[in-house]
Protein backbone atom coordinates (compact mmCIF):
# COMPACT_ATOMS: atom_id res chain seq x y z
CA UNK A 1 0.00 0.00 0.00
CA UNK A 2 1.34 3.43 -0.89
CA UNK A 3 1.36 6.39 1.47
CA UNK A 4 -1.51 7.95 -0.49
CA UNK A 5 -3.98 5.18 0.19
CA UNK A 6 -6.12 4.02 3.10
CA UNK A 7 -7.96 0.73 3.34
CA UNK A 8 -11.63 0.79 4.29
CA UNK A 9 -13.24 -1.79 6.58
CA UNK A 10 -14.35 -3.72 3.54
CA UNK A 11 -10.80 -3.92 2.26
CA UNK A 12 -11.49 -1.53 -0.62
CA UNK A 13 -8.58 0.82 -1.22
CA UNK A 14 -9.62 4.46 -1.13
CA UNK A 15 -7.32 6.93 -2.82
CA UNK A 16 -6.40 9.70 -0.37
CA UNK A 17 -7.47 12.23 -2.97
CA UNK A 18 -10.97 10.83 -2.68
CA UNK A 19 -10.85 11.31 1.07
CA UNK A 20 -9.18 14.71 0.99
CA UNK A 21 -9.92 16.60 -2.17
CA UNK A 22 -7.18 17.69 -4.46
CA UNK A 23 -9.61 20.38 -5.53
CA UNK A 24 -7.78 22.88 -3.38
CA UNK A 25 -5.47 23.30 -6.34
CA UNK A 26 -8.36 24.66 -8.38
CA UNK A 27 -8.33 27.80 -6.27
CA UNK A 28 -4.73 28.59 -7.07
CA UNK A 29 -3.51 31.15 -9.53
CA UNK A 30 -0.35 33.08 -10.17
CA UNK A 31 -1.67 36.60 -10.38
CA UNK A 32 -0.55 39.68 -12.21
CA UNK A 33 3.16 39.32 -13.02
CA UNK A 34 4.61 36.60 -15.19
CA UNK A 35 5.93 33.72 -13.12
CA UNK A 36 9.30 32.14 -13.89
CA UNK A 37 9.24 28.81 -15.72
CA UNK A 38 10.62 26.93 -12.74
CA UNK A 39 10.13 23.47 -14.17
CA UNK A 40 12.65 24.12 -16.95
CA UNK A 41 15.35 25.71 -14.83
CA UNK A 42 17.71 23.94 -12.48
CA UNK A 43 17.82 25.24 -8.93
CA UNK A 44 21.02 27.13 -8.23
CA UNK A 45 22.94 27.35 -4.97
CA UNK A 46 24.07 30.53 -3.26
CA UNK A 47 23.00 34.00 -2.25
CA UNK A 48 21.24 35.57 0.71
CA UNK A 49 17.46 35.43 0.82
CA UNK A 50 16.00 38.47 2.56
CA UNK A 51 12.42 38.11 3.77
CA UNK A 52 10.18 40.85 5.13
CA UNK A 53 7.32 39.35 7.11
CA UNK A 54 4.26 40.08 9.18
CA UNK A 55 3.18 37.44 11.67
CA UNK A 56 5.24 37.55 14.83
CA UNK A 57 6.25 39.57 17.88
CA UNK A 58 8.95 40.06 20.48
CA UNK A 59 7.44 37.22 22.51
CA UNK A 60 8.10 34.62 19.79
CA UNK A 61 9.81 31.40 20.82
CA UNK A 62 11.39 28.55 18.89
CA UNK A 63 9.69 26.02 21.16
CA UNK A 64 7.25 24.24 18.78
CA UNK A 65 4.63 24.16 21.52
CA UNK A 66 4.30 27.95 21.37
CA UNK A 67 3.88 28.72 17.65
CA UNK A 68 0.90 30.95 16.89
CA UNK A 69 1.89 32.91 13.80
CA UNK A 70 3.71 32.91 10.48
CA UNK A 71 7.25 33.95 11.43
CA UNK A 72 7.79 31.14 13.97
CA UNK A 73 6.42 28.70 11.37
CA UNK A 74 8.84 29.88 8.68
CA UNK A 75 11.75 29.80 11.12
CA UNK A 76 10.95 26.32 12.38
CA UNK A 77 10.89 24.88 8.86
CA UNK A 78 14.37 26.20 8.21
CA UNK A 79 15.73 24.13 11.11
CA UNK A 80 13.45 21.12 11.48
CA UNK A 81 11.31 18.83 9.36
CA UNK A 82 8.00 17.08 9.96
CA UNK A 83 6.80 13.54 9.38
CA UNK A 84 4.48 14.61 6.57
CA UNK A 85 4.39 17.56 4.19
CA UNK A 86 1.49 19.06 2.20
CA UNK A 87 2.18 19.27 -1.52
CA UNK A 88 0.99 21.85 -4.04
CA UNK A 89 -2.21 19.87 -4.67
CA UNK A 90 -3.13 19.80 -0.98
CA UNK A 91 -2.21 16.13 -0.57
CA UNK A 92 -0.19 14.56 2.23
CA UNK A 93 3.26 13.58 0.97
CA UNK A 94 6.22 11.96 2.75
CA UNK A 95 8.79 14.04 4.61
CA UNK A 96 10.65 12.31 7.47
CA UNK A 97 8.11 9.50 7.23
CA UNK A 98 8.89 7.84 3.91
CA UNK A 99 5.62 5.88 3.88
CA UNK A 100 2.63 4.87 6.00
CA UNK A 101 -0.13 2.32 6.10
CA UNK A 102 -3.48 2.22 7.87
CA UNK A 103 -4.88 -0.99 9.31
CA UNK A 104 -8.54 -1.75 8.47
CA UNK A 105 -10.75 0.80 10.24
CA UNK A 106 -7.94 3.41 10.31
CA UNK A 107 -7.53 3.11 14.10
CA UNK A 108 -3.95 1.82 13.82
CA UNK A 109 -1.28 3.22 11.54
CA UNK A 110 2.27 2.16 10.75
CA UNK A 111 4.77 4.92 9.85
CA UNK A 112 8.15 4.08 8.33
CA UNK A 113 10.87 6.59 9.22
CA UNK A 114 13.56 7.53 6.70
CA UNK A 115 16.99 6.04 7.26
CA UNK A 116 20.28 7.93 7.15
CA UNK A 117 18.88 11.36 8.11
CA UNK A 118 20.97 13.29 10.64
CA UNK A 119 20.36 16.23 12.94
CA UNK A 120 22.69 19.24 13.05
CA UNK A 121 24.49 17.65 16.01
CA UNK A 122 25.27 14.55 13.93
CA UNK A 123 22.76 12.32 15.68
CA UNK A 124 20.94 9.93 13.33
CA UNK A 125 17.15 10.24 13.22
CA UNK A 126 15.28 7.25 14.65
CA UNK A 127 11.90 6.21 16.02
CA UNK A 128 12.72 7.45 19.53
CA UNK A 129 13.09 11.01 18.21
CA UNK A 130 9.71 10.81 16.48
CA UNK A 131 7.93 9.41 19.54
CA UNK A 132 9.48 12.04 21.80
CA UNK A 133 8.55 14.84 19.39
CA UNK A 134 4.91 13.77 19.16
CA UNK A 135 4.66 13.25 22.91
CA UNK A 136 5.73 16.86 23.50
CA UNK A 137 2.18 17.71 22.44
CA UNK A 138 0.39 15.03 24.47
CA UNK A 139 -0.39 14.70 28.16
CA UNK A 140 0.59 17.59 30.43
CA UNK A 141 1.27 20.29 27.87
CA UNK A 142 -0.07 23.65 26.78
CA UNK A 143 0.60 22.87 23.12
CA UNK A 144 -2.21 23.92 20.76
CA UNK A 145 -1.67 20.59 18.97
CA UNK A 146 -2.73 18.64 22.05
CA UNK A 147 -6.34 18.47 20.89
CA UNK A 148 -5.34 17.22 17.44
CA UNK A 149 -3.41 14.34 19.03
CA UNK A 150 -6.00 13.58 21.73
CA UNK A 151 -7.26 10.60 19.75
CA UNK A 152 -3.87 8.88 20.02
CA UNK A 153 -3.88 6.24 22.77
CA UNK A 154 -0.42 4.82 22.18
CA UNK A 155 2.71 5.32 20.10
CA UNK A 156 4.94 2.26 19.97
CA UNK A 157 8.43 1.74 18.60
CA UNK A 158 8.40 -1.30 16.31
CA UNK A 159 11.99 -0.91 15.17
CA UNK A 160 14.64 1.79 14.87
CA UNK A 161 12.78 3.20 11.88
CA UNK A 162 9.17 2.19 12.36
CA UNK A 163 6.41 3.22 14.76
CA UNK A 164 2.82 2.16 15.39
CA UNK A 165 0.22 4.81 16.22
CA UNK A 166 -2.99 3.57 17.85
CA UNK A 167 -6.11 5.71 18.05
CA UNK A 168 -9.23 5.58 20.19
CA UNK A 169 -11.24 5.53 16.95
CA UNK A 170 -10.65 5.56 13.23
CA UNK A 171 -9.17 8.66 11.61
CA UNK A 172 -8.69 8.67 7.86
CA UNK A 173 -6.86 12.01 8.15
CA UNK A 174 -4.02 11.02 10.49
CA UNK A 175 -1.19 11.73 7.99
CA UNK A 176 -2.66 15.22 7.59
CA UNK A 177 -2.74 15.67 11.36
CA UNK A 178 1.02 15.18 11.40
CA UNK A 179 1.43 18.18 9.09
CA UNK A 180 0.28 20.55 11.85
CA UNK A 181 2.99 23.17 12.12
CA UNK A 182 3.66 22.53 15.81
CA UNK A 183 4.73 18.93 15.16
CA UNK A 184 8.40 19.44 14.38
CA UNK A 185 10.66 16.41 14.78
CA UNK A 186 13.41 17.14 17.31
CA UNK A 187 16.03 14.92 18.97
CA UNK A 188 14.89 12.69 21.79
CA UNK A 189 15.18 14.50 25.13
CA UNK A 190 15.36 18.05 23.74
CA UNK A 191 14.74 20.70 26.41
CA UNK A 192 16.42 23.80 24.98
CA UNK A 193 14.89 24.92 21.67
CA UNK A 194 16.83 28.20 21.48
CA UNK A 195 19.64 26.36 19.69
CA UNK A 196 17.78 24.28 17.11
CA UNK A 197 19.19 20.82 16.47
CA UNK A 198 17.24 19.75 13.43
CA UNK A 199 17.21 17.82 10.18
CA UNK A 200 16.36 20.96 8.16
CA UNK A 201 18.55 22.70 5.61
CA UNK A 202 19.75 25.54 7.86
CA UNK A 203 21.33 26.30 11.22
CA UNK A 204 20.58 29.29 13.43
CA UNK A 205 23.03 32.19 13.47
CA UNK A 206 21.02 34.96 15.14
CA UNK A 207 17.66 35.03 16.91
CA UNK A 208 16.17 38.41 17.85
CA UNK A 209 12.40 37.87 18.20
CA UNK A 210 10.54 40.95 17.04
CA UNK A 211 13.56 42.14 15.03
CA UNK A 212 15.22 39.56 12.82
CA UNK A 213 16.38 35.97 12.38
CA UNK A 214 19.50 34.87 10.49
CA UNK A 215 20.23 31.32 9.37
CA UNK A 216 22.94 29.74 7.24
CA UNK A 217 22.95 26.67 5.04
CA UNK A 218 24.46 23.52 6.48
CA UNK A 219 27.62 22.26 4.79
CA UNK A 220 27.21 19.32 2.47
CA UNK A 221 24.14 18.19 0.56
CA UNK A 222 20.68 18.59 2.00
CA UNK A 223 18.76 15.32 2.07
CA UNK A 224 15.98 16.81 -0.09
CA UNK A 225 17.27 17.09 -3.67
CA UNK A 226 16.95 20.58 -5.15
CA UNK A 227 16.10 22.25 -1.86
CA UNK A 228 18.09 24.24 0.67
CA UNK A 229 19.82 26.44 -1.92
CA UNK A 230 20.50 29.75 -0.18
CA UNK A 231 23.77 30.34 1.63
CA UNK A 232 22.03 32.59 4.13
CA UNK A 233 18.47 33.53 5.03
CA UNK A 234 17.73 36.81 6.78
CA UNK A 235 14.17 37.24 7.99
CA UNK A 236 13.13 40.71 9.11
CA UNK A 237 10.06 41.48 11.18
CA UNK A 238 8.21 44.16 9.19
CA UNK A 239 4.75 44.26 10.74
CA UNK A 240 3.55 47.39 8.95
CA UNK A 241 2.07 46.63 5.51
CA UNK A 242 3.23 49.92 4.01
CA UNK A 243 6.79 49.34 5.22
CA UNK A 244 6.78 45.81 3.79
CA UNK A 245 5.55 47.07 0.44
CA UNK A 246 8.23 49.76 0.39
CA UNK A 247 10.86 47.16 1.24
CA UNK A 248 9.98 44.93 -1.73
CA UNK A 249 9.56 47.84 -4.15
CA UNK A 250 12.97 49.27 -3.30
CA UNK A 251 14.80 45.95 -3.28
CA UNK A 252 15.54 45.92 0.44
CA UNK A 253 14.03 42.43 0.63
CA UNK A 254 13.51 39.66 -1.90
CA UNK A 255 10.02 38.60 -0.81
CA UNK A 256 7.21 39.63 1.51
CA UNK A 257 4.06 37.99 2.78
CA UNK A 258 0.62 39.52 3.35
CA UNK A 259 0.81 42.12 0.63
CA UNK A 260 -1.81 44.80 1.26
CA UNK A 261 -4.67 43.97 -1.14
CA UNK A 262 -5.35 47.66 -1.66
CA UNK A 263 -1.92 48.10 -3.28
CA UNK A 264 -1.49 44.65 -4.87
CA UNK A 265 -2.45 45.72 -8.39
CA UNK A 266 -0.05 48.66 -8.24
CA UNK A 267 2.80 46.50 -6.93
CA UNK A 268 2.23 43.97 -9.71
CA UNK A 269 2.98 46.67 -12.28
CA UNK A 270 6.50 47.22 -10.94
CA UNK A 271 9.05 45.97 -13.51
CA UNK A 272 11.14 43.94 -11.06
CA UNK A 273 8.41 42.58 -8.77
CA UNK A 274 5.93 39.72 -9.23
CA UNK A 275 2.81 39.08 -7.16
CA UNK A 276 1.66 35.55 -6.35
CA UNK A 277 -2.01 35.05 -5.53
CA UNK A 278 -3.46 31.92 -3.96
CA UNK A 279 -7.17 32.43 -4.42
CA UNK A 280 -9.80 31.62 -1.79
CA UNK A 281 -7.40 29.48 0.22
CA UNK A 282 -6.01 32.09 2.57
CA UNK A 283 -6.66 33.39 6.05
CA UNK A 284 -10.10 33.31 7.56
CA UNK A 285 -10.77 36.87 8.79
CA UNK A 286 -13.04 37.03 11.78
CA UNK A 287 -14.26 38.70 14.94
CA UNK A 288 -14.71 36.26 17.81
CA UNK A 289 -16.83 36.54 20.95
CA UNK A 290 -16.68 34.46 24.12
CA UNK A 291 -19.93 32.52 24.21
CA UNK A 292 -19.54 31.77 27.92
CA UNK A 293 -19.71 35.46 28.88
CA UNK A 294 -22.54 37.96 28.80
CA UNK A 295 -23.76 39.49 26.62
CA UNK A 296 -22.28 37.09 24.05
CA UNK A 297 -23.79 34.04 25.72
CA UNK A 298 -27.07 35.18 24.16
CA UNK A 299 -27.35 33.64 20.69
CA UNK A 300 -29.79 36.31 19.52
CA UNK A 301 -27.09 38.89 20.16
CA UNK A 302 -24.65 36.79 18.13
CA UNK A 303 -27.14 36.46 15.28
CA UNK A 304 -27.64 40.21 15.37
CA UNK A 305 -23.91 40.70 14.92
CA UNK A 306 -23.77 38.14 12.11
CA UNK A 307 -26.62 39.73 10.16
CA UNK A 308 -25.36 43.22 11.02
CA UNK A 309 -21.97 43.02 9.30
CA UNK A 310 -21.66 44.11 5.68
CA UNK A 311 -19.21 41.45 4.53
CA UNK A 312 -19.02 42.45 0.89
CA UNK A 313 -18.26 46.06 1.74
CA UNK A 314 -15.36 44.99 3.93
CA UNK A 315 -14.05 42.65 1.20
CA UNK A 316 -14.24 45.40 -1.42
CA UNK A 317 -12.91 48.19 0.77
CA UNK A 318 -10.35 46.53 3.03
CA UNK A 319 -9.24 43.58 0.90
CA UNK A 320 -9.58 45.17 -2.52
CA UNK A 321 -11.78 42.29 -3.64
CA UNK A 322 -9.06 39.71 -2.94
CA UNK A 323 -11.27 37.56 -0.71
CA UNK A 324 -14.47 35.50 -0.71
CA UNK A 325 -17.49 35.79 1.56
CA UNK A 326 -17.17 33.96 4.87
CA UNK A 327 -20.16 32.25 6.46
CA UNK A 328 -19.26 32.24 10.17
CA UNK A 329 -17.29 29.01 10.16
CA UNK A 330 -13.74 28.40 8.99
CA UNK A 331 -14.33 26.08 6.05
CA UNK A 332 -13.24 27.62 2.78
CA UNK A 333 -14.74 26.69 -0.58
CA UNK A 334 -11.55 24.95 -1.73
CA UNK A 335 -11.75 22.27 0.97
CA UNK A 336 -13.42 18.95 0.38
CA UNK A 337 -16.64 18.68 2.41
CA UNK A 338 -17.29 22.41 2.16
CA UNK A 339 -21.08 22.72 2.32
CA UNK A 340 -22.00 24.78 -0.72
CA UNK A 341 -25.71 24.26 -0.03
CA UNK A 342 -25.61 26.32 3.16
CA UNK A 343 -27.15 29.73 2.37
CA UNK A 344 -24.73 32.62 2.62
CA UNK A 345 -25.69 34.86 5.53
CA UNK A 346 -26.49 38.29 4.04
CA UNK A 347 -26.19 41.78 5.45
CA UNK A 348 -29.72 42.32 6.76
CA UNK A 349 -30.04 45.31 9.15
CA UNK A 350 -33.74 44.63 9.82
CA UNK A 351 -33.14 41.01 10.78
CA UNK A 352 -30.14 42.09 12.89
CA UNK A 353 -32.28 44.68 14.68
CA UNK A 354 -34.91 41.99 15.38
CA UNK A 355 -32.35 39.74 17.07
CA UNK A 356 -30.77 42.61 19.02
CA UNK A 357 -34.20 43.61 20.32
CA UNK A 358 -34.93 40.02 21.29
CA UNK A 359 -31.57 39.83 23.08
CA UNK A 360 -32.27 43.05 24.99
CA UNK A 361 -29.09 44.86 23.97
CA UNK A 362 -28.82 48.12 25.95
CA UNK A 363 -25.15 49.01 26.27
CA UNK A 364 -22.48 49.58 23.60
CA UNK A 365 -20.37 46.56 22.73
CA UNK A 366 -16.57 46.87 22.67
CA UNK A 367 -14.52 45.28 19.92
CA UNK A 368 -10.72 45.13 20.25
CA UNK A 369 -8.79 45.35 16.98
CA UNK A 370 -5.16 45.59 15.99
CA UNK A 371 -3.04 45.50 12.87
CA UNK A 372 -1.17 42.83 14.81
CA UNK A 373 -4.24 40.66 14.42
CA UNK A 374 -4.27 41.11 10.65
CA UNK A 375 -3.66 43.91 8.20
CA UNK A 376 -6.92 45.78 7.80
CA UNK A 377 -8.44 44.67 11.12
CA UNK A 378 -8.92 48.27 12.23
CA UNK A 379 -10.65 49.33 9.02
CA UNK A 380 -12.78 46.19 9.09
CA UNK A 381 -13.83 47.01 12.64
CA UNK A 382 -14.78 50.57 11.69
CA UNK A 383 -16.85 49.33 8.75
CA UNK A 384 -18.54 46.83 11.08
CA UNK A 385 -19.31 49.71 13.43
CA UNK A 386 -20.87 51.67 10.56
CA UNK A 387 -23.00 48.78 9.32
CA UNK A 388 -24.33 48.16 12.83
CA UNK A 389 -25.53 51.76 13.13
CA UNK A 390 -28.36 50.91 10.73
CA UNK A 391 -29.52 48.30 13.25
CA UNK A 392 -29.59 50.77 16.14
CA UNK A 393 -26.76 48.99 17.96
CA UNK A 394 -23.63 50.82 19.09
CA UNK A 395 -20.20 49.23 18.68
CA UNK A 396 -17.09 50.84 20.15
CA UNK A 397 -13.94 49.90 18.24
CA UNK A 398 -10.83 50.02 20.41
CA UNK A 399 -7.47 49.79 18.66
CA UNK A 400 -4.69 48.14 20.68
CA UNK A 401 -1.00 47.51 20.08
CA UNK A 402 0.03 44.71 17.77
CA UNK A 403 3.01 43.87 19.98
CA UNK A 404 1.96 40.98 22.17
CA UNK A 405 -1.57 40.91 20.73
CA UNK A 406 -1.72 37.13 20.63
CA UNK A 407 -0.56 36.89 24.24
CA UNK A 408 -2.52 39.75 25.79
CA UNK A 409 -5.76 40.05 23.79
CA UNK A 410 -6.58 36.90 21.86
CA UNK A 411 -8.17 34.19 24.04
CA UNK A 412 -8.42 36.71 26.91
CA UNK A 413 -10.69 39.56 25.76
CA UNK A 414 -14.39 38.81 25.16
CA UNK A 415 -14.68 40.33 21.66
CA UNK A 416 -11.68 40.75 19.39
CA UNK A 417 -10.29 40.46 15.87
CA UNK A 418 -8.56 37.25 14.81
CA UNK A 419 -7.47 35.51 11.65
CA UNK A 420 -7.23 31.76 11.28
CA UNK A 421 -4.73 30.12 8.97
CA UNK A 422 -6.08 27.41 6.67
CA UNK A 423 -5.75 23.76 7.56
CA UNK A 424 -5.60 21.00 4.91
CA UNK A 425 -8.78 19.19 6.01
CA UNK A 426 -12.20 20.13 7.34
CA UNK A 427 -11.61 18.03 10.44
CA UNK A 428 -8.37 19.81 11.34
CA UNK A 429 -9.90 23.22 10.64
CA UNK A 430 -12.86 22.76 12.97
CA UNK A 431 -11.21 20.50 15.55
CA UNK A 432 -8.46 23.03 16.20
CA UNK A 433 -11.00 25.75 16.97
CA UNK A 434 -14.44 24.49 17.91
CA UNK A 435 -14.10 21.21 19.83
CA UNK A 436 -14.99 21.98 23.45
CA UNK A 437 -11.59 21.23 24.97
CA UNK A 438 -9.47 22.56 22.08
CA UNK A 439 -6.60 24.70 23.36
CA UNK A 440 -7.48 27.36 20.78
CA UNK A 441 -11.24 27.39 21.27
CA UNK A 442 -11.23 31.18 21.06
CA UNK A 443 -15.02 31.52 21.19
CA UNK A 444 -15.34 29.31 24.30
CA UNK A 445 -18.18 27.58 22.50
CA UNK A 446 -18.78 24.15 24.01
CA UNK A 447 -21.38 21.83 22.59
CA UNK A 448 -21.07 18.08 23.41
CA UNK A 449 -23.33 17.18 20.49
CA UNK A 450 -20.98 18.98 18.12
CA UNK A 451 -17.95 17.21 19.60
CA UNK A 452 -19.65 13.84 19.16
CA UNK A 453 -20.56 14.65 15.56
CA UNK A 454 -17.02 15.65 14.58
CA UNK A 455 -15.45 12.61 16.24
CA UNK A 456 -17.87 10.34 14.40
CA UNK A 457 -17.22 12.07 11.07
CA UNK A 458 -13.48 11.67 11.56
CA UNK A 459 -13.81 7.89 11.60
CA UNK A 460 -16.44 7.58 8.87
CA UNK A 461 -15.07 6.12 5.65
CA UNK A 462 -18.35 6.29 3.74
CA UNK A 463 -17.83 9.47 1.75
CA UNK A 464 -21.49 10.47 1.47
CA UNK A 465 -22.12 9.99 5.19
CA UNK A 466 -18.97 11.89 6.05
CA UNK A 467 -19.92 14.78 3.80
CA UNK A 468 -23.34 15.05 5.47
CA UNK A 469 -21.81 15.02 8.96
CA UNK A 470 -19.32 17.76 8.15
CA UNK A 471 -22.10 19.81 6.54
CA UNK A 472 -24.11 19.53 9.77
CA UNK A 473 -21.03 20.59 11.74
CA UNK A 474 -20.58 23.70 9.60
CA UNK A 475 -24.20 24.73 10.11
CA UNK A 476 -23.96 24.26 13.86
CA UNK A 477 -20.93 26.55 14.09
CA UNK A 478 -22.45 29.13 11.75
CA UNK A 479 -25.83 29.27 13.51
CA UNK A 480 -24.79 28.90 17.14
CA UNK A 481 -21.09 29.68 17.42
CA UNK A 482 -19.31 32.82 18.55
CA UNK A 483 -17.34 33.45 15.37
CA UNK A 484 -18.18 36.11 12.81
CA UNK A 485 -16.05 34.86 9.93
CA UNK A 486 -16.79 37.48 7.30
CA UNK A 487 -14.11 36.74 4.69
CA UNK A 488 -11.81 34.02 3.38
CA UNK A 489 -8.82 35.83 1.98
CA UNK A 490 -6.50 35.23 -0.90
CA UNK A 491 -2.84 34.79 -0.07
CA UNK A 492 -0.86 37.64 -1.62
CA UNK A 493 2.93 37.39 -1.70
CA UNK A 494 5.31 39.63 -3.60
CA UNK A 495 8.85 38.80 -4.68
CA UNK A 496 11.76 39.97 -6.75
CA UNK A 497 11.72 38.45 -10.23
CA UNK A 498 15.26 37.18 -9.68
CA UNK A 499 13.85 34.91 -6.95
CA UNK A 500 12.35 31.59 -8.01
CA UNK A 501 10.34 29.04 -6.05
CA UNK A 502 7.60 31.24 -4.62
CA UNK A 503 4.66 29.30 -6.04
CA UNK A 504 1.01 29.29 -4.92
CA UNK A 505 0.17 26.75 -2.24
CA UNK A 506 -3.24 25.74 -0.84
CA UNK A 507 -2.23 25.85 2.83
CA UNK A 508 0.04 28.77 3.64
CA UNK A 509 1.61 31.75 1.92
CA UNK A 510 5.30 31.87 1.00
CA UNK A 511 4.91 28.43 -0.61
CA UNK A 512 3.57 26.78 2.54
CA UNK A 513 6.00 28.79 4.71
CA UNK A 514 8.84 26.86 3.07
CA UNK A 515 10.28 29.48 0.74
CA UNK A 516 13.73 29.40 2.45
CA UNK A 517 13.87 25.67 1.75
CA UNK A 518 12.23 25.65 -1.70
CA UNK A 519 13.53 28.85 -3.33
CA UNK A 520 16.61 29.87 -5.29
CA UNK A 521 17.99 32.84 -7.22
CA UNK A 522 18.19 32.91 -11.00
Amino acid sequence: MTNTETKSKSGIILDRRQLISGATALGLSAAFGAMPAMAQEAQKKGGTLKLGMEGGSASDSLDPRTYADAIPRVCSLMFWNQLVEIDAKGDATPELAESWEAKPGAAEWIFNIRKGITFTSGKTLDADDVIFSLNLHRGETSSPAKGLLAQITDITKLSANQISVRLSGGNADLPYVFTDYHLMIVPNGTKDFSKPDGTGAFTLVEWQPGVRVVAKRKPGTYWKPGRGNFDTVELRYILDATARTQAIMTGQVDAINKLDPKTATLVAKAPNVAVVRTKAAGNRYSFVAHRDRDPYANNDLMLGLKYGIDRQKIIDTVFGGFASLGNDHLIGSTLKYYDASQPQRPYDPDKAAFHFKKAGVRTPLELLVSEGAYTGATDAGVLFQESLRRTGTALEVKRVSGDGYWDNVWLKQPFSAVYWSPRPTVDMQISTTFISDAAWNDTRWKRPAFDKLVIAARAELDDLKRRKMYADAQRLVSDDGGMICFAVGDFLDAHSKKLHGLAPHPRFDLNDNRLPEKGWFA
